[in-house]
């Protein structure tokens, strides 16, 4: 029942996540109230037709219509699917993968936290991936929910002295994109890496785990990257955004990253 509930919850997410990574960009162009992730319309981001209840269910609203706009027939990109159903799949993973027991109140208000976290990721992961930018009204927000979680972790029953941890964490992740940025003075990295390095330090919240973030996401880029250098579709010179790979890894350590440091610790302790 409750994966149920998730999946449903993820789809509607999930459309929720199109249509603001959509709306921000378009406000930067049009201050309009129609673009408004409050009080706007849901519209065709070709014809700007305003979409009727039918149009809008997630994932199948799009097969239905074939990936075409019902009133100007043009295609509908594939990211509005995929994206309805990645986000139904976080959803379902992270509580299946929850590495805390949901045995209370608390619990569950610290996985919803996380959930609320996730929406806010997967928005600049998309963001990011589409146009190279990690807009401050989403990294901002999902910093304010990070904080909350690690906040709730601690009423939880995690040591006070804990506290050192965290900041290490914020120092490990923030930091090193902080000085690549002043190095390189901007044009290595963005601001926006510098700010999404320090979100996820606190959400990591250990110095560990923040240390696990930078290596998976170094991995999850080379995979992704070296490909493309070999067939071409990229040089040394082409930009390529970090920060999904930087989202990506976060999410493999929230679930998984103590798993992984468990075990290394008990492999060197057999080696």
């Amino acid at each position: 029942m409750i994966i149920a509930i998730l999946a449903i919850l993820g789809l509607a997410f999930g459309s929720f996540v199109n249509a603001l990574v959509w709306r921000l960009h378009e406000q930067n162009k049009s201050k309009s109230k129609k673009l408004s992730i409050l009080y706007g319309h849901s519209m065709c981001p070709n014809c700007k037709h305003q979409l009727a209840i039918k149009d809008l269910v997630p994932v199948f609203s799009w097969v239905f219509l074939r990936g075409k706009c019902r009133y100007c027939k043009k295609p509908i990109s594939k990211q509005y699917p995929l994206v309805e159903l990645l986000v139904v799949v976080l959803f379902v993973v992270s509580y299946v993968a929850w590495p805390i027991n949901l045995n209370s109140n608390w619990q569950y208000l610290n996985f919803a936290t996380w959930l609320v976290i996730l929406v806010g990721l997967t928005a600049l992961a998309v963001y990011d991936n589409k146009w190279m930018i990690l807009p401050d009204k989403i990294i901002y927000p999902v910093i304010v929910f990070a904080i909350i979680s690690t906040m709730l972790q601690f009423a939880l029953g995690r040591p006070g002295k804990d506290i050192t941890e965290v900041l290490l964490s914020v120092i490990i992740g923030g930091g090193l994109f902080w000085l690549i940025y002043q190095v390189s003075l901007g044009k290595w990295i963005g601001g926006g890496d510098v700010k999404l390095g320090f979100l996820l330090g606190i959400l990591v919240a250990k110095p560990e785990l923040a240390l696990l973030l930078l290596f998976f996401s170094s991995i999850l880029g080379l995979v992704w990257i070296l490909p493309l250098m070999i067939s071409k579709k990229i040089t040394r010179t082409s930009k390529v955004p970090f920060g999904p790979f930087l989202i990506m890894a976060a999410m493999i350590v929230v679930l998984f990253g103590q798993h992984v440091i468990n075990w290394y610790q008990s492999f060197i302790l057999v080696s």
